[in-house]
């Protein structure tokens, strides 16, 4: 294509605009390297059934999280991430470690909280099905940090017997851990 000017602010417009392309140009081809990491995982009872599928992919303000449940008792339960990508049902999955503090104190009620791992807690209804979206802007999908999903230890999400309190420490008294699903698996 041949543009041709015959004044100095044409050449400018011409310049300015081309250069705005340019930079555009240069935003496209950024763009494939910032999109969002996704990872989908399968939620586990703690009789190795199948209770769902979770999704959870990373958006510049944090991670968003987007579960499909069913087969799920009635009634609130508590819904957390965990700092290790281990699902051992044998051990009622205490093998998934504590919350996934980055040094915070556990509950939305807790002056020095939340965890970036705690989240409100899910209301399965009588079916025992439930699609929800929850947005947490406390974690990362990336490797470093120390609310990294995807660091050397992993990560796993949790569903609780009972409803998290917000306060309560370690954990909200949120009662057995029932459902498990791992996010990333250890490295090491």
């Amino acid at each position: 294509m041949t543009i041709h000017t015959h004044s100095l602010a044409s050449k400018r417009l011409v310049a300015k605009t081309f250069g705005m392309i340019a930079l555009t140009s240069s935003a496209m081809m950024i763009a494939p390297s910032v999109i969002a990491k996704e990872v989908t995982a399968e939620l586990k009872g703690v009789d190795g059934g199948t209770l769902g599928e979770i999704t959870f992919i990373e958006v510049s303000t944090g991670v968003q999280i987007k579960a499909n449940l069913q087969g799920m008792s009635s009634g609130a339960h508590a819904f957390h991430i965990h700092e290790t990508g281990k699902c051992n049902a044998a051990d009622g999955f205490e093998s998934a470690g504590g919350h996934l503090a980055a040094g915070k104190e556990h509950g939305f009620l807790e002056d020095k909280g939340p965890h970036a791992g705690d989240m409100p807690n899910v209301h399965i209804p009588e079916s025992g099905e439930l699609t929800i979206e929850v947005l947490n802007t406390s974690i990362s999908m990336g490797s470093e940090g120390s609310a990294a999903l995807n660091d050397v230890d992993g990560s796993a999400l949790l569903l609780h017997a009972d409803a998290d309190d917000y306060k309560s420490q370690p954990s909200g008294d949120a009662a057995a851990r029932i459902a498990c699903a791992i996010i990333a698996e250890p490295s090491s």
